[in-house]
């Protein structure tokens, strides 16, 4: 396990309620797309990386699919798992999963290469236990859209950088967030025809909801957040407030432009 590793199982440790009250919404938008791309449907073998709160997992049943899906995190384990509960939810991580090679017709995680340190080594293990002629698509953040932005500029606003303590991916298992970079990322993993698309939407939210999982400790912004002072939280949330302006809608809803990637290759 790397150290980005290590981090990330510290920085998502207790937090699963968290994000299930706010960024899961946002990345739920990705999820009909992702199982599209992998082929799932009726009678398909699935296995869902990093399945969260179980998003990814309940579509993939709904479709008819026979799922398994796991998560590093034991909250997130029990929170899929009740989500869920045609699906097997267990708890696992990459780059090394508890299944015999060739054992799925699919296999997907959205966004969880966010959250490996050796994402290679992660596409390379879906590879494996991924059948011959089946499936991987995944998704990552592109380089942030306006509303992806919102929260960092808060930060900078209030004069507040990322802590020393939160590593950084290591640059040698680092790759451009393009849609080149990705595609070359599954060339390089092992897996054939890979492509990959740019999504784009608006997620609608409201200030108070997408300021909890900062304020909760959810992600690297929420750590980043919760590392500071109390009069520097209420600064940093002070910033926030005011920048909201430039997203509110005139029912009130935050309404948050996002941009994501999604790749997928054959094995």
């Amino acid at each position: 396990m790397t150290e980005f590793d290590e981090s990330e199982r510290r920085i998502w440790a207790g937090r699963a309620e968290a994000y299930a009250g706010g960024f899961a919404k946002l990345c739920a938008h990705t999820v009909p797309g992702l199982l599209d791309a992998a082929a799932v449907g009726e009678g398909t073998r699935v296995l869902d990386v990093g399945t969260g709160t179980g998003t990814v997992a309940v579509a993939a049943c709904g479709r008819g699919a026979k799922v398994t899906a796991v998560d590093a995190e034991p909250g997130m384990v029990a929170l899929a798992a009740r989500a869920a509960p045609e699906a097997d939810v267990r708890l696992a991580a990459l780059p090394e999963l508890p299944f015999a090679d060739t054992e799925f017709d699919a296999t997907v995680g959205n966004f969880v290469l966010n959250h490996v340190g050796r994402p290679r080594a992660a596409l390379a293990e879906l590879r494996r236990v991924t059948r011959p002629g089946g499936w991987t698509a995944v998704t990552v953040w592109a380089a942030p859209a306006a509303g992806q932005a919102l929260l960092g500029r808060a930060l900078g606003a209030a004069g507040v950088s990322r802590p020393a303590h939160l590593p950084s991916l290591a640059p040698a298992d680092d790759f451009p967030r393009t849609e080149e970079g990705l595609a070359a990322l599954l060339a390089e993993a092992g897996l054939a025809d890979a492509r990959c698309a740019t999504l784009h939407w608006e997620h609608r939210t409201t200030p108070e909801e997408w300021w909890s999982g900062p304020a909760a400790g959810v992600a690297t912004i929420g750590q980043i957040v919760t590392s500071q002072p109390p009069g520097v939280v209420d600064e940093i949330k002070g910033q926030f407030t005011a920048l909201c302006e430039e997203f509110t809608a005139p029912d009130g809803a935050l309404v948050l432009p996002h941009a994501a990637l999604m790749a997928w290759g054959r094995v």
